[in-house]
């Protein structure tokens, strides 16, 4: 039985808590390099307080990002959420609302990290060198996310871990011999310093520190068990942020108090000598002196660089992946979404709006970057709080893999309280930076008003409504079978052509009414009993058929999944296939690159020698391409002529 296998246009789910935690806490924890200036700058000695109220709105924010994103693990954010709950047009909305709030990240993050490494020289920090150094940067987190999401996901990982022991070494220190609560409360002179305008100025500059939510949400295709990974993902980068956020402010405020100019304006330290680098002003004030201050702060440049090089990085990944998403509900041309043939990454879209990023930077205008961010991040974030309300009500009886609280019910419905915080909070900061922030208003506005009269144009082009959804159709490898089976079997592992598989077997099962069984084997090593204890390996296997349940029910198809013990992976799924009368063996495998060896490994050459029945074997399409269609008839003709023939099966494999 030759197997065809269609190219699969999708993207890898290789990436964990951890990466996803890397990644998001790399947006939201970088901004506390610039934002901690800008807020201060206004907010004077209530910038404490601001950013703690800001806090607030961001974890009602987590919250509902992390029930839609659980209900719908799709690329897209806001976007997606708006899809299901409004329509198509909507989603557009908010999908281009979130395409400038990633390029203004790339382009702030970059353009700070040579202003901290200007520890080691000083011309950083001015044109035109500012500017070389930010461009290099976006193109080589550029070059980094073409080669592979594993190889960014890892550079988050690693920085991310290090920046986070920084940041808590200057807490802790700043809490033993800076920080003052009495210097804390004579900062604040109320309604004058700063005035309640500034003050909502503030909040509106702070919300940009706490947009890192929508870059976990746009690798949610790319997530392991994103009805598992994603909401601890979140909840860790909320737990994370808010913990920092809330005691940097205070330190900082305590070593540069806010003063009275003898003009009688109020100002501090941390919003104009410091703007630039306040953790830079904040390590400054420890005491050191020479060479013990020089390698401080040498030491601090470094990780505030790495940090928003990280930050850098997830604008990137989810300007990319939210333009993959776009391309696949023909929102922008398909051309935009293409991927990468080797590296599988959507290199198109990482090197387009990298470049918009690089020409958004040369003016070097840090102030209209952060009022454009928060632009674009709250009318996205308002957008999700209200998609999630409106499903919430329109339709009550989905299946929710995470629900959110608090709630209160009425009239048969839960109505979701975070969110209904969350749209008072991101909406009325919208609000006011529209009122308050006439560049960003006219500059958004028009960003906005672009976006639809580009996406009107290609619907008219395509022929289709601008409300409806018309999404790509997304392919999976399809066995083409001629005999009717009742039984399969599916070896579920954590590779992508064996996910490929389960749909296949999904598929299958859906249309011809076929039970699926899915098998997960925890190998057992020979020193231990078979009974042993194994939790690692257990949790990973329940991942594993948790996964593969949902896949197989997405088509409706009956699905019953099993942890078998066994020495040998192989062996077991064979007696297996004996024990439960098989008719045929569905595995997703990568195929081997070693020329001379094994066509795959060692389970999947035991499979096909000693399987009692018929065996369809997917190889991972990365495989060498020449040969491999060939390995594959090898393989699936090798099986027909080791097991025993049936009655009623004759045709040729």
């Amino acid at each position: 039985m030759a197997i065809r296998r269609r190219r699969q246009d999708r993207l890898e789910r290789v990436v964990g808590v951890p990466g996803l935690w890397a990644t998001a806490y790399g947006n939201v924890g970088s901004s506390i390099y610039y934002a901690l200036g800008l807020v201060a700058a206004y907010a004077l000695g209530l910038t404490p307080l601001v950013f703690l109220f800001a806090g607030l709105i961001f974890a009602a924010t987590a919250v509902t990002y992390t029930e839609g994103t659980a209900l719908f693990p799709e690329a897209g954010g806001s976007s997606s959420f708006a899809r299901h709950a409004f329509n198509e047009g909507a989603a557009f909305g908010a999908a281009w609302a979130q395409m400038l709030n990633y390029i203004i990240t790339i382009a702030i993050s970059a353009f700070f990290v040579p202003h901290y490494l200007g520890v080691f020289w000083a011309p950083l920090r001015e044109n035109p060198w500012d500017i070389i150094v930010g461009v290099g940067v976006v193109l080589l987190i550029a070059l980094i996310n073409t080669v592979g999401i594993k190889e960014a996901a890892k550079l988050n990982i690693g920085l991310a871990l290090l920046d986070l022991g920084t940041q808590l070494l200057l807490v802790i220190v700043g809490l033993f011999i800076l920080l003052s609560p009495t210097t804390l409360w004579d900062n604040i002179v109320w309604g004058i310093a700063p005035s309640w305008t500034d003050v909502i100025i503030g909040i509106t500059l702070a919300m940009i520190a706490y947009t890192g939510i929508e870059t976990v949400s746009n690798m949610a295709e790319e997530a392991q068990v994103p009805e598992r990974t994603i909401p601890a993902s979140i909840r860790a980068t909320v737990i994370t942020v808010l913990v920092m956020y809330a005691l940097i402010p205070a330190v900082a405020l305590s070593a540069l108090p806010v003063t009275q100019q003898p003009d009688g304006t109020y100002s501090t330290e941390l919003g104009t000598t410091y703007a630039g680098d306040p953790i830079l002003g904040l390590v400054d004030q420890f005491g050191l002196t020479g060479a013990w201050l020089d390698l401080l702060r040498g030491f601090v440049g470094i990780l505030a660089a790495t940090i928003l090089i990280i930050a850098t990085n997830a604008g990137v990944i989810g300007v990319s992946r939210l333009t993959y998403s776009m391309g696949h509900y023909r929102q922008v041309p398909s051309v935009i979404r293409k991927l990468h043939p080797r590296f599988n990454t959507p290199y198109v879209a990482i090197f387009v709006f990298c470049f918009i990023a690089a020409l958004v930077m040369i003016p070097g205008q840090a102030d209209f970057l952060s009022n454009l961010y928060a632009f674009g991040a709250m009318l996205s974030f308002t957008i999700a709080h209200l998609a999630i309300i409106w499903m919430r009500w329109k339709s009550p009886e989905y299946k929710r893999p995470w629900h959110g609280k608090p709630n209160i019910p009425f009239r048969g419905r839960s109505i979701p309280l975070f969110a209904l915080f969350g749209v008072f909070g991101t909406g009325g900061a919208l609000v006011a930076v529209l009122i308050l922030r006439p560049d960003a208003r006219w500059v958004g506005l028009a960003w906005m008003a672009l976006g639809f009269l580009m996406y009107l144009a290609y619907r008219r082009h395509i022929n289709a409504p601008w409300t409806q959804t018309v999404a790509l159709e997304r392919t999976a490898p399809i066995a083409e079978v001629d005999i009717a089976y009742t039984n399969i079997l599916v070896p579920i592992v954590a590779t992508e052509a064996s996910e490929e598989m389960m749909v296949t077997a999904g598929k299958l099962a859906a249309d011809n009414n076929v039970k699926i069984e899915v098998i997960n084997v925890v190998e057992v090593p020979v020193e231990l009993p078979l009974e042993a204890r194994m939790p690692r390996e257990e949790r990973a296997a329940d991942e594993l058929l948790a996964h593969a349940r949902a896949i197989a029910e997405e088509y409706g198809a009956e699905v019953t999944t099993r942890t078998i013990r066994g020495r040998q992976a192989g062996r077991a799924i064979v007696d297996e296939a004996r024990a439960v009368e098989a008719e045929v063996i569905m595995m997703g495998v990568a195929a081997r690159r070693r020329a001379g060896g094994r066509i795959f490994g060692r389970t999947v050459d035991y499979v096909l020698h000693h399987a009692p029945c018929r065996v369809v074997v997917s190889s991972d399409r990365r495989a060498p391409g020449k040969g491999a269609a060939s390995a594959l008839d090898a393989a699936a003709a090798t099986a027909a002529a080791a097991r025993p023939r049936r009655a009623k099966d004759t045709e040729n494999p």
